[in-house]
């Protein structure tokens, strides 16, 4: 009897170690079912508010966020790390100078290096950093002109980035910047005609950038959009939605329209939105798109056009949905990833699968989890 006790133990734990070993940062779920969220391991930390680069190499970049449970002061991280496809392994990265949560940026350059830029660091900064995949380093790179936290960055067709907007700690800005990979420094562009933070911003097919809603000041929202030139530094009027929304997501379609994706009124996580709207170039206006299945706002990194034109929104809820261009409809996915995750990441990865990852609930409980979604 002791001997069968013993040797159920044994069984009991080979079973819980394999179990462990299954969802290890250095290993990939060992099922992923096409059309579905699949488990895919876990980060080296628990992060949201973070970044997510995918890299030539095929790997993916995480930055920043915050790493500790509850987003606050103490939880902003200057850590990276990295994850690897072939292999399904998270591991530690470079850290940065300094901390970085809440709304900075980083964009892959056309020498495939990326470039790191403002967010919160206690206080919105100047600050800016190039990584270096060859190196695994990362190395200063000139400063922004004005401190910004909740900016958008945006790489032009001549590799330059537009740097837009952003909150300066007092106020938020209208102004904006262009970095120059050359050499390596910030230029003053032209002026937005609103001050917007927490906006996004898509770079079209002509190579002009649409910069979409945003928080003008604190409590007010706008639902304006305005078009920058890179040929003329200047910024134009584009239209307006139906609502306000900020803390939204923007995706480029096939077509060349631009879907625009939840996001909230000034009520934030009280006036988050299930509704969708689709901007044509053509006649620089917006016009309704279906309704998602849920209201999801803090989702600016959380949805991605995948090779097949429909649009994956993995952020904010339970459940990831799809978005159909030709019927215009949205659709759930198959797999619950387990609370409406704020602030997470959707990367589309070389193979075509997209890497979700991070993220908290709306109680500011982080995770660390990270999921495949593989179309079918």
């Amino acid at each position: 009897m002791i001997e069968l006790r013993r040797l159920n133990l044994l069984l009991a734990m080979t079973i819980a170690m394999a179990s462990c070993r299954a969802q290890s940062p250095s290993g990939v779920s060992p099922t992923i079912t096409p059309g579905t969220l699949s488990r895919a391991g876990t980060l080296t930390t628990i992060r949201a508010a973070h970044t997510a680069t995918l890299l030539p190499s095929g790997r993916v970049l995480f930055t920043g966020g915050c790493t500790a449970q509850s987003c606050e002061v103490s939880a902003l991280s200057s850590s990276t790390e990295l994850y690897d496809p072939a292999s399904g392994a998270f591991t530690r990265g470079p850290q940065m100078s300094r901390n970085r949560v809440g709304g900075h940026t980083a964009t892959l350059l056309r020498d495939g290096t990326v470039l790191i830029v403002a967010g919160w660091s206690l206080q919105p900064t100047t600050s800016a950093e190039l990584y270096d995949p060859a190196q695994n380093r990362l190395t200063a790179t000139g400063a922004l002109g004005v401190a910004r936290a909740d900016p958008s960055a945006t790489l032009l067709d001549d590799g330059r980035v537009l740097i837009a907007g952003g909150y300066n700690g007092s106020e938020r800005l209208a102004s904006a910047e262009v970095y120059d990979p050359a050499t390596r420094t910030f230029k003053a562009t032209g002026s937005m005609s609103t001050a917007r933070s927490a906006h996004v911003a898509v770079r079209l097919v002509d190579g002009r950038v649409l910069i979409i809603g945003g928080e003008r000041t604190r409590g007010a929202v706008v639902a304006t959009a305005e078009l920058y030139d890179p040929a003329s530094g200047a910024f134009s009027p584009a239209g307006e939605m139906s609502v306000v929304r900020y803390k939204h997501a923007a995706v480029l379609l096939a077509d060349g329209r631009v879907l625009v994706i939840g996001g909230s009124d000034a009520r934030d996580g009280f006036g988050r939105y299930d509704s969708a709207e689709i901007w044509t170039p053509g006649t620089r206006s917006f016009s309704a798109a279906a309704h998602m299945h849920s209201q999801r706002y803090k989702i600016s990194l959380s949805a991605v056009r995948l090779a097949n034109g429909s649009v994956l929104v993995a952020g904010g809820a339970p459940q990831a949905e799809l978005f159909e261009p030709a019927s215009q409809a949205f659709s759930l996915v198959p797999g619950d990833i387990g609370a409406s995750y704020a602030f997470s990441t959707a990367t589309l990865l070389a193979s075509g699968d997209v890497l979700v990852a991070g993220g908290y609930d709306d109680r500011i409980r982080l995770t660390d989890q990270a999921f495949i979604f593989r179309p079918r």
